[in-house]
């Protein structure tokens, strides 16, 4: 992990792919994960840790199954939403967005249990940032 400030924006302009978290910094046991993302991630859960979103740029919804139900919470830039354990949830996106994770490190980006995984859903526990250029 590098010991200078870290540019969000220039950290996502380092990758492309989607779905495909990348690890921008580790406080304590915990990793803060940038990812880009458009259409549709799966239903999963994570058994045993909370999963905290923040909406960097775009539109983000989060489709949760809840005791009580099923419901929709969507994101805008700058809004937060913390799903809590234990939740199945499915993230979305129509027109793409930007968004940074704060997780476990070692949490699998598909959760604990999930659907089947499509392709363009990178199961990781996150990738590293490529080095800057000197």
């Amino acid at each position: 992990m590098s010991n200078q400030p870290i540019d969000l924006h220039q950290a996502l302009a380092s990758f492309e792919a989607l779905w495909s978290p990348r690890v921008v910094t580790r406080v304590n046991d915990y990793d803060a994960r940038v990812a880009k993302v458009r259409g549709e991630h799966v239903w999963h859960v994570h058994e045993d840790t909370d999963e905290f979103f923040l909406v960097l740029d775009g539109e983000l919804a989060i489709a949760l199954r809840e005791e009580s139900g099923e419901r929709t919470v969507t994101l805008s830039a700058g809004a937060v939403f913390t799903v809590p354990r234990g939740v199945e949830h499915k993230p979305r996106s129509g027109a793409g967005a930007a968004i940074l994770l704060f997780e476990p490190t070692g949490t699998l980006s598909v959760g604990d249990r999930h659907e089947e995984v499509p392709g363009h859903v990178d199961v990781t526990t996150g990738h590293a940032l490529p080095e800057p250029a000197e």
